[in-house]
């Protein structure tokens, strides 16, 4: 008798090719199973975050908080704010030193993969900090390149590397043979361009053991990532998302999630099932105050960040703990509905929020900075 942490994937073996890691059995979980860890980098890039990070590190230590409540949380910070970091997060909170450029560990850390037999691995997919010269948001990137393998040597794991550009922001997956994902992001000119849309699904079934794909059109108005799914939509349980919605005809967001919704409601998953779709309400529109576009340095290499500029806000953008849900708090008028509906989705775990305005304001959020190690699958003979 086998007990297994999470369902593996449905699937015929046949459909990846040879020795890649879904064909020696690994396959990405769903991010509502069970974890061993989280990991988060430290923020400190001076165009990203203003006034020296500080209020954007204050945001870290919350959400850090709030996650720690309920598994173990790891945050990787360069030598020279290691002692800041380590006394302003609580002492439960691994701080170890790891390089970086930002502190987007969703996209530049590892996507952890399981095994039936207990092991554990990783994909190191390419990175070129969402769109290297056509169209990035900063330069040089090496730091953040080496992240997935200083920490598959630290956690002593395979290491997959994946011809492809992708950040783990760009999918989610249901842990069951099926995955989402955008095609604004995916197919992008300054991701892959050499790459068709067969091509790119291959390499997805191949490193994670999909069967499914479902591609929604665009991900989020103004995503700066071109369009993560992860701000747009999620999976919340089998056959079951989260997406991002707006009510007002007029808003640009509206068309976006409407196209999306069809797509999910003509869709079907990797075992044949409809998708159930929960709207979270779009916070805002969420723009950058005149005060908030100071304190940064300007960089010709980096995005910038205008006063007016719409940013992209979304409940969806969330993290699923083991025992909790980490929301990020955008809108007062909102934040209450947007909690009591993922109270609705989620009924077992306690819905934390975080002030995370600071953190979209360097252009992501919660689950931005965040990446589950996932727990190592028990069998039992």
């Amino acid at each position: 008798m086998k007990i297994m942490s999470s369902p593996s994937p449905s699937h015929s073996s046949d459909v990846f090719s040879p020795e890649s890691p879904a064909a020696k059995g690994f396959f990405m979980p769903a991010e509502y199973a069970p974890h061993d860890a989280c990991w988060m980098l430290w923020p400190q890039r001076p165009d990203t975050w203003r006034y020296g990070a500080k209020p954007a590190q204050q945001a870290f230590v919350d959400v850090a908080t709030a996650i720690a409540t309920s598994e173990t949380v790891i945050v990787g910070v360069n030598d020279e704010q290691y002692e800041n970091a380590r006394n302003e997060l609580p002492d439960h909170v691994r701080v170890v030193e790891i390089s970086s450029n930002d502190a987007w560990m969703r996209d530049v850390g590892p996507t952890f993969l399981t095994h039936l037999d207990g092991r554990i691995a990783m994909i190191d997919w390419e990175f070129n900090a969402w769109g290297g010269l056509n169209g990035g948001l900063y330069f040089p990137w090496d730091k953040d390149r080496r992240i997935r393998t200083k920490i598959s040597q630290m956690l002593d794991i395979p290491r997959f590397d994946a011809s492809i550009m992708l950040e783990g922001g760009a999918i989610h997956v249901d842990g069951e043979g099926t995955l989402i994902t955008t095609e604004e992001c995916l197919l992008n000119a300054n991701r892959n361009p050499d790459l068709s849309r067969e091509q790119i699904e291959q390499i997805l079934k191949d490193h994670l053991g999909v069967t499914t794909i479902i591609w929604l059109p665009n991900g989020c108005h103004l995503d700066e990532t071109d369009g993560h799914v992860d701000n747009l939509c999620c999976f919340v349980g089998p056959a079951e998302v989260a997406l991002n919605w707006s009510d007002d005809p007029q808003d640009p967001q509206h068309a976006i999630s409407k196209a999306a919704l069809e797509v999910l409601e003509s869709a079907t998953d990797a075992k044949g099932r409809a998708f159930k779709v929960h709207l979270l309400p779009q916070p805002g529109p969420l723009h950058i105050q005149e005060d908030e576009a100071n304190g940064l340095d300007r960089l010709g290499s980096s995005h910038p960040r205008r006063p007016g500029d719409r940013m992209a806000g979304s409940y969806v953008n969330f993290y699923i703990a083991n025992n909790a849900i980490v929301m990020p708090l955008l809108d007062p008028a909102l934040d209450d509905t947007a909690r009591e509906k993922l109270q609705a989705i989620f009924p077992t775990r306690t819905i934390l929020g975080v002030n995370a305005r600071e953190i979209l304001l360097g252009g992501g959020n919660i689950h931005c900075i965040t990446q589950q190690q996932p727990k190592r699958l028990t069998t039992i003979v």
